[in-house]
């Protein structure tokens, strides 16, 4: 098992980074929460990973809190529940607004997670209720309390934020209206998406 990577971030597009360890490449994925806290490329980092092995590809998940990487692996256990959907839904809620969904038996806010219906989320509030890690935004040893992202606005950061979302598992046409009201002026792909992601909280 790895349990973390410390390297150079070299890429990075949502929810795919590469990282440079000793001259190694590590292709990683990592939710959303972790992308709005990357430092600029080029700069060093920790990864904490969760590695899942398949038939067909081995897979390196990341994050930049234990606390991500442990709700991570509790919601990887529930029943119908696997990593891509899990990351959708690290993606698309924070560790605050998922803990109020359990508890508050929210089932509407969580059913606008893409791959999460009706009885997915009965049962994530069912599962999960007795077994939500607490929220630590404390415990990465990368994070400074702010938001230290620094990096080049894209040519077509609105183009990438959709593209991140279909892969995150939104219906093309869901994130063309996601973005479509959001200037792209001065904003980063992650910039968008976390917008674009905040819009959908709100309904």
């Amino acid at each position: 098992m790895i349990g973390f990577i410390r390297g150079k971030l070299i890429s990075k597009t949502p929810p795919q980074l590469v990282v440079d360890v000793n001259g190694v490449g590590y292709e990683v994925e990592a939710p959303m929460t972790t992308f709005y806290d990357l430092p600029q490329l080029g700069e060093e980092l920790l990864l904490y990973t969760h590695l899942v092995v398949r038939e067909d590809a081995h897979i390196l998940f990341a994050f930049l809190t234990e606390s991500d990487r442990l709700m991570f692996r509790t919601l990887i256990k529930v029943n119908g529940v696997g990593p891509k959907l899990a990351l959708t839904i690290l993606s698309g809620q924070s560790a605050e607004e998922f803990h109020r969904c359990i508890h508050n038996n929210d089932v509407p806010s969580l059913v606008r997670l893409p791959g999460v219906g009706k009885k997915t989320a009965e049962r994530l509030i069912i599962e999960m209720r007795d077994r939500l890690p607490d929220v630590n935004d404390n415990d990465s040893a990368n994070s400074s309390g702010q938001n230290n992202v620094i990096s080049m606005v894209s040519s077509n950061p609105k183009q990438e934020a959709i593209s991140a979302l279909i892969t995150l598992g939104y219906k093309a046409q869901d994130a063309s209206k996601m973005v479509q009201n959001i200037s792209a002026e001065d904003k980063r792909c992650e910039d968008i998406i976390r917008l674009a992601l905040q819009g959908i909280a709100g309904k």
